[in-house]
């Protein structure tokens, strides 16, 4: 489905709220002069305040799985809106709160 591309300055967050950033977003292509993300972008998670029975268990990292289906750069798929993500260590997603409204891909 068409969607709003994602960009370094997205947020983006786990499902128990902690902040998501992407570690290397593509620098040659930008929408609104910020880089936007791939999918092979891995992303690092702060401030995640899971726990099991007590325990901290926070997602750390965030790992995409779908992308983009036409629309590359560097030959790699640009994440969108709707793009789904597995965090580690528990695999559960992540929310895309807020984007950028100016270009959509597919």
């Amino acid at each position: 489905m068409p969607g709003f591309l994602l960009h370094q300055g997205a947020t983006v967050l786990c499902l128990h709220a902690g902040q998501a950033q992407p570690t290397a977003p593509n620098p040659r292509v930008k929408v609104g002069d910020q880089p936007v993300t791939i999918q092979s972008t891995l992303y690092s998670i702060a401030g995640c305040p899971f726990n099991v029975s007590g325990s901290p268990s926070p997602c750390v990292t965030a790992q995409w799985v779908t992308a983009a289906t036409r629309l590359r750069a560097g030959g790699v798929p640009v994440l969108l809106q709707d793009s789904q993500a597995i965090c580690a260590p528990n695999g559960t997603g992540v929310n895309i709160v807020i984007t950028q409204v100016r270009v959509k891909g597919i």
